[in-house]
């Protein structure tokens, strides 16, 4: 029983170094008296009398109330890193304090990705080394942790993000691309470098294939429009392809032309989502007296038409047709689609308000920014003698 006071003491003194002064930078000097490392939390042993409520670690826990984190969301989303003996989230606290980031955004971070708190002090160095690779300052970086803390602390293999930052880079890809691909979709660098490299060489493939002059240009130009593309499987891309070729009846010169145009935005959609948007496209122009080119006019100056559910464009399509517009305009000027129908709705009814005339001054208009389109209608509103 002798132990147990000793235990206690060094609990004790574990706690007041770890949470003094809130994360204080202040140097914490461990002695023989100190716990092996004191940034972290331990679970005490079987003999003390409240270690664990459940399966839960108690002590983590308190340190984790008391660095203002919501426990609650924690448990929801990683309840696992609640039952760890070992973790250091004392040592994250400072270190992340260290580059810039506050009490709250820190607590925030834990709360959103607690699995950060199993982080190293090395390991969090190494990584913070490797990102600041690519991002010009901490702060930048503090800024995209405290938006997607995943995105920095969800893979821990840092040799890994080592490899796949110099293959990307081997690409031709660029520190903006790579900062792109960091903060769009991360988990391009959780990838193994074989998978990544999988994907490039479909690429390669597709363009040499279709006659393409130069397949290691045309992929990096389409991971440079398609974030997303490197975190999807090389089937569904190539699937893609091939039902675009096939339903829009295209020439090899015209699908290489789509696919390193905006055509590359589309690639990662999934299969049967895209094959549905594009017959429910198909009956809906067919049904307003398109014909087979124009659904091809649309889906090649504007492929991301296929982005929209059926129901959603067939509601977009009959307010702009109800407001006056032809389908004839709506082919010139696709982007219009880009809108809510509430906005599209909310601009044709203020433009109705002042007399707007469609055919004399088309739907330009309606692909505008706010501050334009209500700086455009003020002068509408204002009558010719003032």
């Amino acid at each position: 029983m002798a132990a147990v006071p000793w235990v206690r003491v060094l609990l004790n003194l574990h706690r007041s170094v770890a949470l003094q002064c809130s994360f204080a930078l202040h140097p914490v000097q461990l002695t023989s008296t100190c716990l092996p490392r004191g940034l972290c939390t331990i679970t005490p042993k079987n003999n003390e009398p409240k270690p664990v409520v459940g399966s839960e670690n108690v002590s983590l826990l308190e340190n984790l109330n008391l660095m203002g984190v919501d426990v609650k969301m924690a448990r929801q989303r990683q309840p696992g890193v609640l039952r760890k003996v070992f973790t250091n989230e004392h040592g994250l606290a400072h270190f992340l304090q260290s580059k810039g980031a506050n009490r709250k955004v820190i607590a925030s971070i834990i709360s959103r990705f607690p699995r950060a708190i199993t982080r190293s002090a090395d390991h969090l160095e190494q990584r913070w080394g490797l990102w600041r690779r690519i991002f010009k300052s901490d702060a930048e970086i503090v800024s995209i942790l405290d938006r997607s803390p995943e995105s920095f602390f969800r893979s821990s293999d840092n040799e890994n993000l080592e490899k796949n930052i110099v293959f990307l880079t081997s690409l031709g890809l660029n520190s903006k691309d790579l900062h792109r691909l960091l903060t769009t979709a991360p988990r391009t660098f959780s990838n193994s470098v074989e998978l990544n490299r999988q994907m490039v060489e479909l690429l390669e493939d597709v363009c040499a294939k279709l006659g393409g002059e130069d397949p290691e240009l045309f992929a990096k130009i389409v991971i440079s429009r398609n974030l997303y593309i490197l975190i999807r499987s090389t089937k569904r891309v190539r699937t893609n392809i091939d039902n675009l070729k096939t339903s829009l009846k295209m020439t090899d010169s015209e699908l290489l032309a789509l696919l390193q145009g905006p055509g590359a935005e589309i690639l990662d959609l999934s299969s049967e989502y895209l094959k549905k948007n594009f017959k429910s496209l198909q009956l809906k122009m067919v049904s307003l007296g398109c014909r087979k080119k124009d659904i091809k006019q649309l889906v090649v100056t504007y492929p991301m038409v296929l982005y929209i559910g059926p129901d959603t464009l067939s509601s977009k399509l009959d307010c702009l047709l109800k407001g006056g517009i032809t389908m004839k305009q709506i082919l010139e000027k696709p982007k219009v689609l880009d809108y809510s129908t509430q906005n599209i709705t909310g601009r044709l009814e203020e433009l109705e308000r002042v007399g707007y005339d469609f055919k004399k001054n088309g739907i330009n208009i309606l692909d505008s920014s706010r501050k334009r389109f209500v700086a455009k209608i003020e002068k509408l509103a204002v009558p010719p003698d003032e």
